[in-house]
């Protein structure tokens, strides 16, 4: 999933948690789920973003020698207007992006 080109909003909306509670029944499940999925956005945002300052870090740090650079601000700050996580994690929910299931369930069933 490439968090990048979503179509989440990048401010908090409200959206009716009974309606998004439908597909599991329980609205604790869809909370459960959408928060492992933004779990899941938020390391691998941190892992990109720490890849792309990583390019930039000098072998030598001394406090004298530090100094801004301007390309990780400007990094820093795309990353900053990103929409947040729980955003694009509830916006792949509504969207029937995510795949899950509940193994409790599926032990009752068998």
């Amino acid at each position: 999933m490439d968090y990048k080109k979503t179509n989440a909003p990048l401010t908090t909306t409200v959206h009716d948690i009974i309606e998004m509670a439908e597909p599991t029944g329980n609205i604790y499940e869809t909370v459960c789920i959408i928060s492992k999925r933004a779990n899941q956005i938020a390391a691998q945002m941190k892992e990109d973003l720490e890849d792309k300052l990583n390019e930039f870090a000098t072998l030598n740090d001394n406090l004298e020698e530090i100094s801004e650079n301007r390309e990780q601000i400007e990094i820093s700050k795309y990353y900053e207007k990103l929409p947040k996580p729980t955003l694009i994690a509830t916006q792949e929910y509504l969207d029937d992006k995510l795949a899950y299931r509940n193994l409790a369930k599926e032990k009752e069933d068998f």
